[in-house]
């Protein structure tokens, strides 16, 4: 069971960038996910939520009306559109599912995948 996350890179601020979570070795469309972010020296931090069907989303204040999460169960992955990047949203972006939790404490998700990068410069 592996959880993917890929799209980060180098962004001035006031940029755009989407990342891509896929998950392989089994399906995950009736789970909740959720994405969250670790900058150097600081705790994780939730950023984003959603439930299995997309009825449900929950952000992080920090990154409300400006970064949005979405999922295809088609294809198995779910993708985090983050818009008006400033320089504090550069941390490490890590997606995570769980069957049954859609909240923001990452010690209740089960399923955790590789991060992804994501650097704005000012």
């Amino acid at each position: 069971v592996q959880l993917q996350a890929s799209g980060g890179g180098l962004v001035q601020a006031g940029g755009s960038l989407r990342l891509s979570c896929v998950a392989s070795g089994r399906t995950f469309s009736g789970y909740a996910k959720a994405w969250f972010r670790q900058a150097p020296g600081k705790e994780r931090e939730f950023v984003a939520a959603i439930d299995w069907n997309s009825a449900t989303t929950r952000y992080g204040d920090s990154v409300q009306g400006r970064f949005t999460i979405s999922r295809d169960n088609a294809r198995n992955t779910v993708y985090l559109q983050m818009n008006s990047l400033k320089p504090e949203d550069t941390a490490v972006y890590v997606c995570a599912a769980d069957r049954y939790y859609q909240g923001r404490s990452s010690n209740e998700y089960d399923y955790w995948g590789q991060g992804t990068q994501v650097t704005v410069s000012s």
